[in-house]
């Protein structure tokens, strides 16, 4: 048994080896379709991975008070126009705001333009600044690799100390520790006592390329009239969460001065529910890679049969003197079913590695969270053996039924 299939194997191969043009168009055929597949799972995956990775960092038990809803603004049919979250706001929130358990923080972006300088040397007019209060880092998930995080004492005392992101290394602090060093911004000096964990970039909003200061010494260099802030709240239990939520919506609608029948003008969003959306996104995302992938690997399915039935009409006096020195139909059936497969696993594997390359390289580029698309690759494997079985399947049987003798007189 083991002899006869090791048989079939060399002469699939030497059939593929004597008509290697044909075989090689067949295979890229093949290769494109799962490659298509392959290529947009693998993107798709890195895709979610760094999304879902920014949010999931700011855990299940926190939630952000903002201008607008995340959907709000896309509703075209009715566009909401909220006034912005202005300082006096946060300010009475963060002040009336007592919910137990629970911390409150406070931010907003100065700029995403400066420029930072360290004696002689200094950065490209790219640098994020941020105002915050003390507990923006655990409200954000945001880790500390070297030094120290804000305290109370620093955010109230106005001190010109601030944490980097750490891209700095690359540029300002080459080969040099960058704490306890003295940095400039705008001409206003300020001590690094913290570097932050690397957190990447995403869609160009590079997170390690920032500095963070105290609130109300940003709000002194940047006075841009409405500048829009941030607010996160934090609750220690998830349990308390939805009392948490109730709360902060009855305390920011009060200061907002709305009454019982009025909308909100604000917008209230937990970490998890942006996770939920972000997925119900990716699914639709995931149904468009097969379907272009099916439409494609359904062409390729064609072509492969295609090539065999042309296969069985070339051989067909190979077939006839098989048959007359005694080989049985499961014998012949078996020659060209092997060919397929051994055709069908080659396009796969093809496909899988420059599906791969294909979609990690563009990850790359644009800066997603890769990961090995193990689902891809083992469905992509199990759809290009079904390609070579259903393909393969016809031209086998068409083979084995054909007259020995009939076959024998085929000029």
């Amino acid at each position: 048994m083991f002899s006869l299939f090791r048989e079939n194997i060399r002469i699939a191969m030497d059939s593929i080896k004597g008509q290697v043009l044909r075989t090689v168009l067949t295979i890229l055929i093949i290769a494109i379709g799962i490659t298509s597949l392959v290529g947009i799972l693998t993107l798709v995956g890195a895709l979610e991975n760094t999304i879902s990775g920014d949010f999931a960092s700011m855990g299940a038990n926190t939630f952000n008070l903002q201008r607008y809803e995340f959907n709000t603004r896309n509703n075209r049919d009715r566009e909401k126009i909220n006034p912005i979250i202005s300082y006096r706001n946060v300010k009475e929130f963060k002040d009336r705001f007592s919910y137990p358990f629970s911390k409150t923080s406070i931010h907003f972006t100065g700029t995403r333009n400066a420029e930072v300088k360290y004696e002689n040397e200094k950065t490209d007019p790219e640098v994020s600044v941020v105002g915050i209060n003390e507990n923006y880092l655990e409200n954000t998930g945001t880790e500390i690799d070297n030094g120290r995080n804000f305290t109370f004492f620093d955010v109230e005392n106005n001190n010109h100390v601030c944490l980097i992101g750490s891209d700095f290394k690359k540029n300002l602090f080459k080969n040099i520790n960058p704490i306890g060093k003295t940095i400039s911004i705008r001409g206003v000096k300020f001590k690094v006592i913290g570097l932050l964990e690397s957190k990447g970039a995403t869609f160009r909003n590079n997170q390690d390329l920032r500095v963070l200061i105290p609130l109300q010494i940003a709000r002194s260099i940047f006075t841009l009239p409405n500048i829009n802030y941030g607010i996160s709240v934090k609750v220690d239990d998830k349990q308390f969460i939805e009392g948490a939520q109730d709360e902060a919506i009855i305390t920011f609608r009060n200061i907002r001065g709305l009454n019982p029948v009025e909308e909100n003008n604000f917008g209230l969003e937990r970490s998890d529910d942006l996770l939920n959306r972000i997925a119900s996104i990716t699914v639709y995302l995931y149904y468009a890679a097969w379907i272009i992938s099916i439409i494609t690997i359904f062409g390729s399915s064609i072509a492969l049969m295609n090539i065999m039935l042309v296969s069985v009409t070339e051989r067909t006096r190979e077939i006839g003197v098989r048959k007359a020195l005694g080989a049985k139909k499961h014998t012949i059936a078996g020659q060209f079913f092997m060919e397929t497969i051994i055709i069908g696993q080659i396009g796969g594997l093809v496909g899988i590695i420059l599906g791969i390359l294909i979609g990690g390289g563009i990850s790359s580029l644009a800066n997603f969270s890769f990961s090995t698309p193990w689902l891809a690759i083992i469905a992509a494997t199990t759809i290009s053996f079904i390609i070579a079985v259903v393909s393969g399947l016809y031209p086998a049987v068409k083979a084995a039924k054909q007259d020995p003798i009939e076959s024998l007189r085929y000029e």
